[in-house]
């Protein structure tokens, strides 16, 4: 009876492990899932040459015209400045003002400063999207490549 017993025992350890190892599994497909679920590309999620505007923004920029583009005592709001009827409406009017400054009133002449103009349209794309509610305030989330 002892034989017999154990032997249902280990039949029974045996069937265990392997629904054990089916249940795992199958809880781990559905962890990934939700996973997912819950975590999925944030709203403004930007190209790299957005993301990269907004880091050469919050170092060449922000100190004058404010994090987030919200603008200073010092320097204006850009995100009213690039407005269809804000003063510098056109890409062309923003790369000039960065590029040339604004000597009389304190802006640099980014240019001469040896600021690339690849760079500048880089923060020109961050300050649009900004300006064209596209993007909310902060740190914006880079798309994955590929």
């Amino acid at each position: 009876m002892r034989t017999s017993l154990s032997a249902t025992l280990r039949r029974l350890a045996a069937g265990g492990g392997i629904l054990l190892a089916a249940v795992t599994v199958g809880s781990r497909l559905e962890a990934q899932e939700i996973r997912d679920q819950y975590h999925q590309a944030p709203r403004d999620t930007v190209s790299q040459a957005v993301y990269d505007g907004w880091k050469q923004f919050n170092l060449n920029c922000a100190r004058c015209h404010g994090e987030d583009v919200l603008g200073t005592t010092i320097a204006p709001h850009l995100i009213v400045s690039l407005k269809p009827q804000g003063p510098i409406n056109t890409k062309e009017a923003f790369l000039q003002v960065v590029c040339a400054g604004r000597p009389a009133k304190g802006m640099p002449a980014w240019c001469s400063l040896g600021m690339d103009p690849a760079i500048i349209e880089k923060i020109y794309a961050y300050v649009k999207a900004r300006s064209d509610g596209k993007m909310s305030p902060g740190r914006p989330a880079r798309k994955v490549q590929g």
